[in-house]
């Protein structure tokens, strides 16, 4: 029987990975502009809205997330049948984020080509390898899928980590960060830094960092964030006053850092608030929102745009503020929808975490 400190915590886990992902939205939200023309607009008040809203909300999601994986698989018992649990982690990470993938690709690519979308579409068969599993680059369609990639490819690696003594494991935590700064991962790891994140994690639990964190004033808990976010603001504002690449790439690891331990906090007071009980309805579909919600943008961002304006019309910021909430909605529809016609291809595109299955492994690591 879970203790009340231990159910909170479990509600906290659930609320972090709601907040986080609803946070990665921003990150990717229509603009309906190029690269080249966002740049033109950089230093604009709405481009500055959007780069506000993806450092604050976006900065600390796959931190946290890799974080909150790494924890759960310090306390798990089934990481001693490697077979088994490299089995499970396949079937809750691999298959979904290559099915979503193939999803992407269909319908993403088939709107350039059926509808003339602006969007990626098919070029060879080595591009179509790349975006279904990743191999060696980032895909195009589908940008979020390298934390997927890399957390598999941790999770594979779980069993030996969580045997591994403390010191050897910070080594590694180390040399992770250390290839983050040089900008050294790819092919092997898309992004060191879900390493580092995912070590840091296993021992966070061996020391009882998150619930002492949980147990800090919140006030305490937010003054690295507070502190170094205007920072990166600064300079992610002013491309004139930019940092060189590893002082860049050092202050970008420290606001992760900072941004995992404020929302990890953040989670926890909501987990003891009146919020919590929404919160966890929202949770189940969570991971579907993560794997799908660059799909419904691609795709519903043009329709709504076409009401709202691109970024630098008068009423896109009210598009912008609000997109998370609108695809969530979308989100939790189809999965609903999905769950009661067809459970267990909401399953398969779930990882378990809908048609019931949620309920068992609500702390599943996603």
């Amino acid at each position: 029987m879970l203790t009340a400190d231990a159910a909170r915590r479990s509600d906290a886990i659930a609320i972090a990975r709601v907040i986080c992902i609803i946070g990665v939205v921003y990150v990717h939200a229509w603009t309906g502009l190029n690269g080249h023309d966002l740049e033109s607009l950089r230093g604009t008040p709405q481009e500055g809205l959007r780069w506000t809203l993806m450092e604050i909300f976006g900065r600390g999601a796959v931190p946290l997330l890799g974080l909150i994986s790494g924890w759960l698989v310090e306390g798990s018992s089934r990481t001693q049948d490697w077979v088994r649990h490299v089995r499970r982690k396949a079937r809750t990470i691999l298959l979904p984020m290559v099915m979503w993938n193939a999803l992407a690709i269909l319908f993403v690519s088939g709107a350039a080509w059926t509808l003339g979308l602006s969007a990626p579409v098919p070029q060879s068969t080595s591009w179509m390898f790349e975006e279904l599993f990743i191999a060696s680059r980032n895909p195009d369609i589908n940008v979020q899928m390298p934390f997927l990639r890399d957390l598999f490819l941790c999770m594979v690696a779980a069993p030996l980590l969580v045997r591994l003594p403390a010191r050897v494991l910070l080594a590694i935590a180390l040399g992770a960060a250390l290839c983050q700064l040089l900008g050294w991962g790819p092919p092997v790891l898309m992004r060191a830094s879900i390493l580092f994140f995912f070590v840091t994690g296993i021992l966070a639990r061996r020391t009882g960092l998150v619930d002492r964190v949980a147990r800090l004033p919140f006030g305490i808990a937010a003054l690295p964030f507070l502190l170094l976010m205007p920072a990166q603001l600064t300079f992610a504002l002013l491309p004139a006053r930019a940092l060189p690449g590893i002082e860049a790439a050092m202050l970008d690891l420290a606001v992760r850092v900072a941004a995992a331990m404020f929302f990890w906090r953040l989670a926890w007071s909501l987990a003891g608030s009146a919020a919590r009980g929404m919160l966890l309805r929202i949770e189940p579909f969570a991971f579907f929102l993560f794997c799908s919600h660059l799909i419904l943008i691609w795709l519903g961002g043009p329709v709504l745009g076409a009401i709202f304006g691109k970024l630098g019309s008068p009423l896109y910021p009210v598009y912008l503020l609000i997109q998370p909430l609108l695809v969530l909605a979308a989100v939790m529809v189809l999965g609903s929808l999905l769950s009661r016609t067809t459970p267990a291809l909401a399953r398969l595109l779930s990882g378990g975490r809908l048609a019931g299955a949620w309920t068992q492994g609500r702390l599943l690591a996603i």
